[in-house]
């Protein structure tokens, strides 16, 4: 079944930081874009950084510039480490997947096919 499973979401206060991670299964061959988006409550989903699995190359959202780092153990598990968390942070976050054959797509927020369920994060002031 193919799948992608978000966990290390939770609550923490400004300042703070947390890990996520998406394990990704059963798809042959996997996705060679994993990302994360996030949505806050009334506003839409924006795509927050992404990765190419193949060769490591990253994309961020400028709000997750210098704060966040996208990286993966292997094909199967990507991690968003966030530090300086702020409460405008809070939303969910959402790990998505899509096929590729230009790298250059890692820089499109469009497309993705794929989605886990999401975890939530919230942050307090």
């Amino acid at each position: 079944q193919e799948q992608l499973v978000e966990s290390g979401g939770g609550s923490v206060q400004a300042g703070g930081s947390l890990r996520l991670s998406c394990a990704v299964s059963g798809y042959n061959p996997n996705p060679n874009i994993v990302a994360w988006f996030r949505q806050a409550p009334g506003k839409e989903r924006e795509g927050v950084a992404a990765i190419h699995t193949q060769i490591g190359r990253t994309y961020y959202a400028d709000s997750a510039k210098g704060r966040f780092t996208i990286s993966q153990d292997n094909a199967n598990t990507v991690h968003l480490e966030m530090n300086s968390l702020q409460p405008e942070d809070t939303a969910i976050y959402y790990c998505a997947a899509k096929f590729v054959f230009n790298p250059d797509y890692v820089e499109s927020w469009t497309h993705y096919f794929y989605w886990g369920q999401g975890t939530q994060v919230t942050v307090s002031s």
